[in-house]
Order: C-alpha cells, then structure tokens, then sequence
C-alpha cells in the first residue's frame, strides 16, 4: 500500500498499529454531551469524527 499512488502524484502513507486495544471500552460521562458523532457513509460502524461543539 505504501506504494500506492495516483495519476496526479498523490502519495499514500502507510501506519501499522501493533497494539492491542481493548473492545467495549465506554466514554467519559460528558463525552457525548459535549461533542457531536458524525458517521460516514461508507463504513459508518469504522468511520467516524468527534467534533468539537463551540461555546
């Protein structure tokens, strides 16, 4: 993947996560309260963005 690239010369970087992460883990109390989730349409259940609510 590392190699990838496209016709315009767009590079693609590559990162291997080795770790282990635990599953099931729950938010912080206020977490949710204070960010909004934004599911993507593809893959909505993997990709995902928090964002920040400005006061």
């Amino acid at each position: 993947m590392e190699r990838a690239k496209t016709r315009t010369g767009l590079k693609v970087t590559v990162d291997i996560l080795t770790g282990v992460y635990a599953t099931g883990k729950k938010c912080a109390a206020h977490f949710l309260e204070t960010m909004k989730i934004v599911f993507d349409d593809y893959l909505p259940r993997w990709n995902y963005r928090a964002i920040p609510q400005q006061y």
